[in-house]
């Protein structure tokens, strides 16, 4: 029997996440078949700069392309409506950066339609596979820690600190009402149901922007990119900084703070979960370790070795103990998750990635945080 081809993907947007995407694609030996850019001009120079067959000249002609199983979105956050959409009508297979749109409204529509097509429609929360991370959902889960009691942890950057700092995202036309939010506590919400298997239910939330006016070039600038040149002077009304308390379906309480204006804090996300037999807490900076807490034992400090790790943990670690695994490992073992269900010809029903449902729960997660940071008062999540 003639094996199947590999499943073959087009990359859509060419920023730094775009960039991500393309290196975790091609460790996986996926065949990347075109990319879509902002123009035809800059889709083909991408192309040629990154040696993929072809630009595409628009986002309909890469749709029209037989050969393209698997759509990649990593276009900024108001166009993931519209891409996903069209992907999953024209048959394809989706995998969509966070947020996976810009209102509970077209998540709901995406999620709905994703279901009814039966195709794999993936959220880019690759947080959850560090297999650090998944060694702590497997303790929390087999109860051998207990049932949680606070979720506590964190998501800090510090690379909008300074007015003259700029990206897409402060505008929120384009990067949608909340930026922090929508932006990093998205991954913490979805890391923290992950790791405890419980949903968070309600919040109370605490934003605010430290840098009301910035300067926005009069050019475009990349994610994490200095900008220079001519400025004009632009009026935020996104969050630099979000205090959350969170209440989880299981009984659960949950504190956050995310933060992009936090000096010398460049990706610093963390999570710590105190149960009623131990506590677990790991940090993104430090992802090969899993501190263990106890109360009349010495406390443990696990390193992440596929020997010694749940089972879970061990299949998505790509590399043997001792030997540093980081963000970009994090993105292929989410990718080699995703793309084994596309080779099977849709979702699994046990799929550990995060789906268009947990990215439409995770709208209205931010969609009640803004709701409280209004009314000042607990708000539940529809």
């Amino acid at each position: 029997m003639t094996p199947s081809p590999k499943p073959r993907a087009a990359l859509v947007g060419t920023g730094f996440i775009g960039a991500v995407h393309l290196e975790a694609l091609r460790r996986l030996a996926i065949p990347i078949v075109g990319v879509v850019a902002s123009t035809a001009a800059k889709a083909a120079q991408k192309a040629a700069e990154w040696e993929i067959e072809r630009g595409y000249a628009s986002y309909e002609e890469m749709l029209g392309d037989d050969r393209v199983d698997v759509v990649h979105i990593t276009s900024p956050n108001d166009e993931h409506f519209a891409q996903a959409k069209a992907a999953l009508l024209a048959g394809k297979h989706v995998v969509c950066e966070k947020p996976l749109a810009m209102s509970s409204v077209e998540t709901g529509e995406l999620a709905e339609l994703a279901a009814s097509t039966g195709l794999v429609a993936a959220v880019n929360f690759n947080v959850r596979f560090y297999p650090q991370v998944h060694d702590m959902r497997e303790r929390v889960t087999s109860g051998s820690v207990g049932a949680p009691y606070l979720v506590i942890g964190s998501y800090l950057q510090d690379w909008l600190l300074h007015d003259t700092d700029w990206n897409w995202r402060v505008e929120s036309e384009r990067g949608g009402a909340l930026r922090v939010v929508g932006d990093v506590a998205s991954h913490w919400f979805d890391l923290a149901s992950f790791v405890t298997g419980q949903q968070i239910v309600e919040v109370m939330a605490d934003l605010t922007n430290f840098v009301p006016v910035r300067r926005r070039p009069v050019g475009e600038v990349a994610t994490f990119s200095a900008a220079s040149g001519e400025t004009v002077d632009f009026a935020v009304t996104s969050e630099d900084a979000a205090s959350i308390l969170l209440r989880f379906d299981g009984g659960a309480r949950g504190v956050v703070t995310a933060s992009q204006v936090s000096a010398g804090r460049k990706n610093a996300i963390s999570i710590e979960v105190n149960a009623a037999e131990s506590s677990l807490a790991w940090a993104g900076e430090r992802p090969d370790e899993l501190w263990i807490g106890h109360r009349s034992t010495p406390n443990e400090l696990s390193l992440r070795d596929p020997s010694l790790l749940t089972a879970s943990a061990a299949a998505i670690a790509g590399l043997p103990g001792g030997h540093a695994e980081g963000f970009e490992n994090a993105f292929k073992a989410l990718y080699a998750s995703i793309y084994a269900d596309v080779a099977a010809g849709g979702p699994s029903a046990d799929s550990l990635y995060a789906t268009f449902a947990d990215g439409h729960h995770e709208a209205l997660i931010v969609e009640a945080v803004a709701e409280s940071a209004r009314t000042g008062t607990w708000a539940t999540v529809a």
